[in-house]
């Protein structure tokens, strides 16, 4: 099963997305908790996907995302948004954002996002 990475500031979220995740039989191989973090640890694990926050102390999910796919062109992100930032949506796109999941999660949409990213 992939491997997936969890990049988000929101220890809440993170438990969430993880629970979901697990579940449907992926593995959480790691979390991090601002960008830089999450930077760092995609170039140690390299994982299949990862799910990135928009809005993050440190690093934002626009430096991160930019960071990862410098070191990985290919890397599959799914950016995982609150309402109101369709401008950021916006600037992930061009920046190489596979796709999006909005806050509060959906599971089934997240499920069906995670499965079309890595196919």
């Amino acid at each position: 099963m992939a491997k997936i990475l969890i990049v988000d500031d929101s220890i809440t979220s993170r438990k969430v997305l993880r629970g979901i995740l697990e579940q449907a039989g992926y593995e959480v191989v790691g979390e991090a908790q601002d960008g830089e973090q999450g930077t760092k640890l995609y170039s140690e694990l390299k994982p299949d996907v990862v799910t990135l926050d928009i809005t993050m102390p440190v690093l934002d999910g626009i430096g991160a995302l930019q960071k990862i796919k410098e070191i990985d062109a290919d890397a599959k992100v799914i950016m995982v948004t609150a309402a109101g930032q369709k401008s950021k949506m916006v600037e992930a796109v061009k920046y190489g954002a596979s796709e999006f999941v909005a806050k509060p999660f959906d599971e089934e949409q997240l499920l069906i996002i995670v499965e079309k990213v890595l196919s």
